[in-house]
């Protein structure tokens, strides 16, 4: 039975405080209705024996302390999930909208099941080791930071740098190279109008979008939805994973902006604040989302995380991608001096790593010299920036043969292997063979990591 409250004891910005008067649970869906005749929903987030504090997901204005009644529901918050969503969008709530006008669509989906929001964490005895790759189409992830189905991934920028032209494209063109179903989750998180609009954009123009199902949480939309809505991307992911056997990639950006919102919140509560103003529970948050990642033992689905955040000053030591770094399994980190040389995407490789590829790679999934020559690259990679800092002491006159051979592989490398168009798709043979011709730049006896069968089979003599 549902309990109704009809008087507010205060109004702190997004958040109703109201005595406690019977046996609340936390989390519970609460709809309040305003003298104004509109019906907003809001969520329990605190609760003690005096009072309950409510954040409401709308915004508060026209609300009154005195004339508005709350009911509170007994229940949690459910999205409607169904086959119907794939390559519609849809708001934090989980009703498709119209990305021109943000306007709720009166169309609404046939729904095949309901489901709390929240989900259930994947018991670890549960998960098996995930061992199948997924190609993304860009060289330095596909060739040097393969994604692995089941695996999170996580992707650091920097504001200005081009992190929604690779999330654009990373949706366009990820793929299972098996005959397995496959599906995309994006989910937008606080971003503006104009950037929702290019997303969308592009994936019509890709002719992928029936593989798409895209959630938007716009920058002016209240704080709670802002919280919500990875919550409803990944419980939309796990069905379709784990009810529908299917293969699903789910792209979150921007998690900065949902830990700002954390931050908001938490504040507006009066907790004690932890580092840099963040709530002591960033890192137990973050992990609620990132840990419902995974393969199961027994289901043919899986779920793939590659959320992006943009590091305050660039600052990788920054609460948000310090902890993200913790939970996640690797990281792939974008260069601001790479994107000013105009390369893209301006992965900065020597901080980057991936700690699934070791055991996925190879000539059963991708090809039999790809880590070899993943080792070699990077080794080769981090000797050709340590000539460059020679050369401001000597000069490249004072270099020997092996250092200019280094110098030159070091700029193909940039040039031809990390730099691509926005639009370019390459497969893993595509990747590995311009891999060979950066490493050709080398003499042989430089190529130290390397098996001889492959130099024999892959090495050209003249670049």
């Amino acid at each position: 039975m549902s309990v109704i409250y009809r008087k507010i004891k205060q109004i702190v910005g997004p958040l109703i405080i109201i005595d406690n008067r019977h046996d609340v649970q936390y989390g519970e869906i609460v709809k309040i209705h305003s003298d104004d005749g509109k019906e907003r929903t809001g969520q329990v987030v605190k609760m003690d024996e005096k009072i309950i504090t409510i954040e409401v997901f709308e915004d508060t204005a026209g609300i009154s302390s005195e004339n508005s009644t709350i009911i509170f529901t007994e229940d949690s918050f459910k999205i409607k999930i169904s086959s119907d969503m794939i390559g519609r969008v849809f708001n934090s709530l989980g009703k498709p909208i119209d990305i021109n006008t943000k306007q709720v669509l009166d169309s609404d989906i046939f729904t095949e099941i309901e489901r709390d929001i929240n989900g259930l964490p994947i018991n670890p005895f549960a998960r098996e080791y995930p061992t199948q790759v997924i190609q993304t189409g860009i060289s330095v992830i596909d060739g040097l930071f393969t994604l692995i189905r089941g695996q999170k991934l996580p992707i650091f920028s920097g504001q200005g740098l081009p992190h929604n032209l690779l999330a654009a494209q990373i949706v366009t063109q990820a793929k299972v190279l098996t005959e397995e179903p496959f599906l995309i989750i994006f989910c937008g998180i606080g971003i503006i109008q104009d950037e929702a609009i290019f997303f969308m954009n592009r994936f019509k123009e890709s002719g992928n979008i029936q593989n798409i199902i895209s959630f938007i949480n716009f920058a002016d939309d209240p704080i709670m939805e802002r919280l919500i809505i990875p919550r409803v991307a990944l419980t939309t992911a796990e069905y379709f994973a784990f009810e529908k056997d299917m293969h699903v990639l789910v792209v979150l950006i921007d998690m900065t902006n949902y830990a700002e919102a954390l931050r908001e919140l938490s504040a507006a509560k009066e907790e004690i604040p932890s580092r840099k103003g963040y709530p002591g529970y960033l890192y137990t948050d973050f992990a609620s989302l990132y840990e419902r990642t995974g393969k199961i033992k027994g289901k043919k689905g899986t779920i793939t995380q590659l959320p992006i955040l943009t590091m305050p000053n660039d600052d990788i030591s920054h609460p948000i991608p310090d902890t993200t770094g913790y939970i996640t399994e690797g990281q792939l980190v974008l260069n601001r001096n790479l994107e000013k040389k105009g390369i893209y995407p301006p992965f900065e490789v020597l901080a980057s790593i991936s700690r699934l590829m070791k055991d996925s790679i190879g000539k059963d999934t991708t090809r039999e010299d790809h880590a070899d020559v993943n080792s070699q690259l990077l080794a080769s990679y981090s000797a050709a920036l340590e000539v460059r800092d020679l050369i401001s002491i000597v000069g490249e006159d004072g270099l020997n043969l092996n250092q200019k051979a280094l110098l030159r592989f070091g700029n193909f490398f940039e040039q031809k292997f990390l730099n691509q168009g926005h639009t370019e798709e390459r497969d893993f043979s595509t990747t590995l063979n311009i891999a060979w011709q950066a490493l050709s730049n080398l003499p042989k006896n430089q190529l130290f990591r390397i098996r001889e069968d492959f130099i024999d089979k892959y090495y050209i003599e003249e670049v």
